[in-house]
């Protein structure tokens, strides 16, 4: 059984996606969640991302993480926009959908510019995740507001600018931070000494997913099929 961590899941609709998508990730046992890895004993570890609330995550590390956890999203039944500067960087995504019955890009995952849109819909039949590329001090452009839309704040380092931001996700992942960026996250989260140590000697496949009353260290996991997609597993 997949444990999900920091929130009852949500039920997310049924979803066609391509055959290599669906090859690429480790498939979730709670609809609506998103296994990113194992606990101290194996078993699977997931996260909710497509709920019947508006949802905000906050990912504290590289951009392999969250171009996974977006990927993993498509595959549960979300529409994806990237909010970024960076488009280049997130094009393994526009791949991965596949082409539509037309034979162009399947409309499956958007790459925006960092500037206000209007967003599509969300709904339980249309779930929508923003991914929110834009640097460690982010305006806040895209706050979740309606069931099914969850905003995913991608930050490559803990900034205090963005402490608003990160006090108020519904779940952090934070990768491994230096010791200066883990006193702040000690600062910022009421942190004792153990964790705060814990967070500066994380390994390239490890992430502490951190919550109201949760601190749950995972180790990442990456298939093959997902390899060929992002590369091999690291921290950048």
């Amino acid at each position: 059984m997949s444990r999900t961590v920091g929130y009852r899941a949500g039920l997310a609709p049924e979803f066609l996606v391509t055959a290599g998508l669906l090859e690429a990730i480790s498939p979730p046992v709670d609809r609506g969640g998103v296994i990113l890895g194992c606990g101290s004993r194996n078993e699977p570890l997931s996260v909710s991302v497509l709920r019947p609330l508006p949802t905000r995550l906050v990912l504290v590390g590289g951009l392999y993480l969250a171009r996974q956890v977006a990927l993993r999203a498509m595959a549960t039944g979300a529409w994806v926009l990237v909010a970024t500067a960076r488009p280049a960087a997130w094009e393994q995504l526009v791949r991965a959908a596949g082409p539509g019955p037309d034979g162009r890009p399947a409309p499956l995952v958007h790459l925006r510019a960092l500037e206000p849109v209007e967003l599509p819909q969300a709904s339980a039949d249309a779930p929508l995740l923003v991914v929110h590329d834009g640097g460690a001090a982010p305006q806040d452009l895209f706050p979740p507001r309606s069931p099914w839309q969850t905003t995913l704040y991608v930050l490559p380092y803990l900034h205090p600018q963005a402490e608003d931001i990160a006090r108020t996700a519904d779940v952090v992942l934070l990768q491994r931070l230096p010791v200066a960026q883990a006193q702040l996250a000690a600062g910022m989260w009421q942190l004792p000494e153990p964790m705060t140590r814990q967070l500066s000697a994380l390994t390239d496949d490890a992430t502490v997913a951190l919550g109201p009353d949760l601190w749950l260290p995972l180790r990442l996991v990456t298939t093959p099929a997902e390899q060929e997609i992002l590369g091999p597993l690291r921290r950048d």
